[in-house]
């Protein structure tokens, strides 16, 4: 696409330029994980637990207050991956944790 393409926005019912609405599907694709407070997760951050969790298919049991090192976000807005001392691969809702 060029510079003088227009693309007809569903939305707003108006034709925009063509680089406005790569940027806004962009924006679009983008999933915003909030933690239990509403604050705006990323990759790579750390989080306290903030209620204890039993894990399925364990006999353990994650601490309040633990801390979760390192998260991954899934591309769900309610899921974040991460790692615990004692559990590989956990999955853990965003809605539990908060960001230390």
């Amino acid at each position: 696409m060029s510079d003088d393409d227009y693309v007809f926005d569903e939305e707003s019912g108006e034709w925009i330029p063509a680089a406005d609405a790569k940027k806004k599907a962009a924006a679009a694709g983008a999933v915003e994980v909030r933690d239990a407070v509403g604050n705006l997760l990323a990759d790579g951050d750390s989080v306290v637990l903030a209620k204890d969790l039993k894990v399925k298919g364990t006999n353990v049991t994650l601490k309040r207050g633990d801390v979760i090192r390192s998260i991954r976000l899934t591309g769900d807005p309610q899921e974040i991956d991460c790692r615990h001392d004692t559990i590989k691969g956990l999955v853990l809702r965003a809605e539990f944790v908060r960001k230390r």
